[in-house]
């Protein structure tokens, strides 16, 4: 036994000793970080709190030169939520072999309570008990024209052309800007509204003014997946209503608007977001 050991010791002794064998020591990797925006936090006097703001810088920006940018302003804009891959989206349609969409600033506005700042006022009792912090969306709406984007304007290198991307409350959300002051934004891009929300009102909402005055363009991108019914008080089909929304806004209407309905069926509430706005940044090239 003793001899065993012996032998087993000499064998070790040998592998150390061999070219290779002997462990280095680790050599510290030449790391650098990966920066895809920067964050800005504002204080808002109309929402009485501070907002983190999430923005997306394309490249080539620099702000000594004279290029505008168009603005792409992202509800549910947290880097958990839909922050990176709508910015991943906007960086590769507007690669030079592509040629889908402009080279964007992004401008993701983290979510604090989606239930407060994304919807108006219930009528449904049920809702206001369940959701309690619900229907201030007039105070959001009003932060985002009187606060964020003349903030937006005056500290970065923008054009007048603005976007606003919302899906499930932000989608209903973006759908009351569009219907109350619809020259907010030049493009809307709706993804799978709640318009259940108060049993489907905004749907009856009477419009005025027209949404553009001007010889500007508004495009409105509406798409929705196979929802199936909603799990309210008062339940609703979403494709149904979506449908109802497209059809609402084309009705006397100027020329100026262009409405475009997207059904995808293999997508649902949970997957839909990332085909929806691909095939709405398509569906706008197309249009040019």
């Amino acid at each position: 036994m003793v001899h065993k050991i012996s032998l087993l010791f000499y064998f070790i002794l040998i592998s150390l000793s061999l070219p290779g064998q002997v462990p280095q020591a680790r050599q510290p990797l030449d790391k650098k970080l990966f920066i895809l925006g920067e964050i800005v936090e504002v204080s808002s006097r109309i929402l009485n709190e501070k907002r983190t703001l999430n923005i997306y810088l394309p490249p080539g920006y620099n702000p000594k030169d004279t290029i505008k940018y168009p603005v792409v302003y992202l509800l549910d804009g947290s880097a958990d939520e839909d922050f990176i891959h709508v910015v991943g989206l906007y960086q590769f349609t507007a690669f030079e072999w592509i040629n889908m969409a402009p080279k964007s600033i992004i401008v993701g506005i983290a979510t604090v309570d989606r239930r407060r700042d994304f919807t108006f006022p219930t009528t449904i009792d049920a809702d206001k008990k369940k959701y309690p912090t619900t229907g201030h969306s007039g105070n959001f709406i009003q932060f985002m024209e009187n606060e964020l984007m003349p903030y937006v304007e005056k500290n970065y290198k923008t054009s007048p052309a603005t976007t606003l991307i919302g899906q499930s409350l932000g989608g209903l959300l973006a759908t009351e800007v569009l219907l109350k002051k619809p020259a907010l934004f030049s493009r809307y891009i709706i993804v799978s509204p709640s318009l259940w929300w108060d049993n489907g009102s905004l749907l009856s909402l009477e419009t005025s003014p027209p949404p553009r005055l001007d010889n500007r363009q508004t495009d409105v991108y509406i798409g929705v997946g196979k929802e199936g019914l909603t799990p309210t008080a008062i339940p609703r089909v979403m494709e149904v209503d979506a449908n109802l929304l497209a059809e609402k806004i084309k009705k006397g209407r100027n020329k100026a608007l262009r409405v475009y309905f997207d059904y995808l069926p293999e997508e649902d509430h949970a997957t839909i977001a990332h085909q929806a706005i691909y095939n709405a940044l398509r569906l706008f090239s197309s249009r040019k």
